[in-house]
């Protein structure tokens, strides 16, 4: 299994919107490494799901359904989505200050690429930011 964190703006899509989908196609990525990403999802791997902007903050696991396929909201057909389904909310948000001063987390593609949407966590990675979220990994 594989681990990943998927970023969103809340004004835009939330982890309530999620939640009351249940599942849902993750659309309107555009951004080649971030696709590439997207290619390497396999069904059953777990993301964490951050809100960006002004949260700044992990709020939720989601779990890949679906592997890549042709976004429909892309015109030129280069891009494409997957399917998550929300798994649970973690009991304490994990803020991206809290990933910044830990000092195991410190080459999280979170904090080095910033800008990407779509990014892999390492497993360590995730046992730490569910050991801060209150979760079990």
């Amino acid at each position: 299994m594989n681990y990943w964190l998927v970023k969103s703006e809340p004004s835009t899509w939330s982890w309530e919107n999620h939640v009351k989908k249940g599942t849902e196609h993750w659309d309107g990525v555009r951004n080649y490494q971030a696709s590439n990403n997207m290619k390497s999802m396999k069904k059953g791997d777990l993301a964490f799901f951050y809100h960006s902007v002004k949260e700044k903050q992990i709020v939720g696991i989601v779990e890949v359904v679906k592997e890549y396929y042709p976004d429909y909201t892309d015109k030129t057909g280069r891009f494409g989505m997957v399917d998550f389904k929300a798994i649970k909310p973690l009991n304490k948000p994990v803020t991206l200050a809290q990933i910044k001063e830990h000092p195991d987390l410190q080459n999280m593609a979170l904090i080095k690429q910033s800008r990407l949407s779509v990014m892999p966590v390492s497993e360590n990675e995730w046992k730490i930011i569910c050991q801060l979220g209150d979760i079990e990994s």
